[in-house]
Parts: C-alpha cells; sequence; structure tokens
C-alpha cells in the first residue's frame, strides 16, 4: 500500500487511512462562547468531548495497539478535548513517544494557536507534519463576540483586548508553521449573524501565510454555552460561504467534526471495534446531560 496520506487534509484518503486521536490535552487557555469540555462523556459527539483523557505513556500505549490492530493507521492527532499547547510538555511528550515508536505514522496537532508560534520549532523537531489552526476572526470587534477570556502572558484579558491579543499570536504562529514548512490547515467555526459574512476576511489573511487547506465548520448549539440558542447555518448558506472563500484557500469539505478520542475511517460505519471505547466521531441523538426528571 502506498504511503498514508492525511484523511483530513486529503479527500482521497479518508476512505483509507485510519486516524486516531490522543485525548491528552484536558486544559485550554482561551474561553469560546460555543464551546464546552467534556470528559466521561461516552454519547456526546463532537470536538471538545471524551471518554477520558490519557496520559502521554497510556496514549503511547493506545497507539501501539490500534497499530497492530485491522484498521489501515495513517495519522496520529492531538485534538483536545483542551488545547495540546495549553500544557505542552503533556502533547510534546505524547507526541515524542509516539514518534519513537511508530517513524512511520503521519503526526498531527490541533490548536487555537495561541502560544503555538513558541512550539512550532519543537513540533517540526518531532516529525510532525501537520498542523490546524482554528482561526474564526480576523477582526478584533467579531473576536470577542466569540472568545470569552484569553489567558495571555501577561494575564487574563477579556473583550477586544482578548481577541486582539490570540489574533497577533495566531499570526506569529502561521508565520512561524510557514517558516518550519509545515503543512497548515484553518479551521473557522461559522457563527451566523456573528462571523458568517466575515470568513472570506479569514481566508484572505490565511492565504498570505501559504495555508494549503480550510475547514469551515458550521456552529454546534451547544446546551450551557453562550451561543446554545443560535441555530447553526443552513447547509446551502454554508456552501455559499465555501465557495467565497475557496477563491483564496482550498477547502474541506469532508470534516467528521470529531470528538477528541475519535479511532478510525472517517465516516466509517461499522468494522471492528478499536482496543478502548473510542468513537469514530459520528454524531448521535443523545449528549452527555442527565436525563430530565
Amino acid at each position: 500500500m502506498n504511503a498514508p496520506k492525511h484523511p483530513c487534509f486529503d479527500a482521497s484518503a479518508h476512505a483509507r487511512w485510519g486516524r486516531l486521536h490522543l485525548p491528552v490535552a484536558p486544559a485550554c487557555n482561551i474561553g469560546c462562547a460555543y464551546c464546552d469540555r467534556k470528559t466521561d462523556c461516552v454519547n456526546e459527539s463532537r470536538p471538545g468531548v471524551c471518554s477520558r483523557v490519557l496520559s502521554p505513556e497510556e496514549a503511547a500505549d493506545l497507539v501501539d495497539r490500534v497499530a497492530r490492530g485491522p484498521m489501515p493507521l495513517g495519522v496520529v492527532g492531538i485534538a483536545g478535548p483542551g488545547d495540546p499547547l495549553a500544557e505542552p510538555e503533556r502533547s510534546l511528550r505524547t507526541l515524542e513517544l509516539v514518534r519513537r515508536g511508530h517513524p512511520d505514522l503521519l503526526l498531527c496537532l490541533s490548536t487555537n494557536g495561541l502560544v503555538l508560534a513558541e512550539h512550532a520549532a519543537d513540533l517540526k523537531a518531532l516529525g510532525v507534519g501537520h498542523v490546524t489552526v482554528t482561526i474564526n476572526a480576523v477582526s478584533p470587534d467579531i473576536g470577542r463576540r466569540i472568545y470569552a477570556h484569553v489567558r495571555a502572558p501577561e494575564g487574563v484579558l477579556r473583550g477586544s483586548a482578548a481577541a486582539e491579543a490570540l489574533l497577533e499570536r495566531q499570526t506569529a504562529a502561521l508565520a512561524a508553521l510557514h517558516a518550519h514548512g509545515l503543512t497548515t490547515k484553518v479551521n473557522t467555526v461559522v457563527v451566523p449573524g456573528v462571523n458568517d459574512a466575515h470568513v472570506t476576511e479569514v481566508a484572505k489573511f490565511a492565504a498570505g501565510f501559504g495555508v494549503t487547506l480550510m475547514n469551515c465548520i458550521g456552529l454546534i448549539p451547544v446546551p450551557g454555552t453562550p451561543m446554545r440558542n443560535v441555530p447553526p447555518p443552513a447547509p446551502q448558506r454554508l456552501e455559499a460561504i465555501r465557495r467565497q472563500a475557496g477563491e483564496y484557500v482550498p477547502q474541506m469539505r469532508h470534516c467528521a467534526r470529531c470528538r477528541a478520542d475519535a479511532c478510525g475511517l472517517l465516516f466509517e460505519a461499522g468494522g471492528a471495534p478499536p482496543p478502548v471505547p473510542l468513537h469514530h466521531g459520528r454524531r448521535t441523538r443523545q449528549d452527555c446531560r442527565p436525563p430530565s426528571r
């Protein structure tokens, strides 16, 4: 079989190569109005949730077991349930162990970019080839409606100051990734009435740093978050946004909006179960709230 391709970055690979997300990053350094991180969650399938957080050593052992299974494992990534670089030592240690045991696997990481510039060289040295940065706005006036706070080195920032500081660091992050030759994707959560008319500006910004792919993700209204009552964008609206943004950066259209512990082929139905109760990233009708009485 040919060398693996990243199933998220290459649509032709998503039915041939599996991915494994390692949930080793419980903390986060920003507060997004659409996000609610959950652990010990088995029913809700979306970014930010996992069954349990693993130690780097447990994660490396999991990779060993999945690699011995029937699934053609192509890529191992870290995407939460928090931000992989909020506690960088956990993620970097995990990547080091995986790279040592599996030199042929692709490695990737998904982050908000707040402290990414400081660790771009570390990721390059560990053989991480693909990085995803979530950028929801390139205007502080819009960003302040999405980010409740940012834990910057100078302290906790809020409002426009938080959005401005995050954008400044995301700019440095994209520049660092480009300088180190890492393949970069930008994720943008599309929030109707907030940034849906602004996504093309994000695409223009990303294109200036050689970003190779953009993933416009429709908002998932999560109970208990400030955006719980905001409706997701209609499919037709989301596709129109992708067409406009696609004039600047190629668009991803096969995203499964995976959990932080996803395992398997994208859109896989059935097949052999993984060696631990992880998830395929498919959405269900339930979430992790206790049943109503």
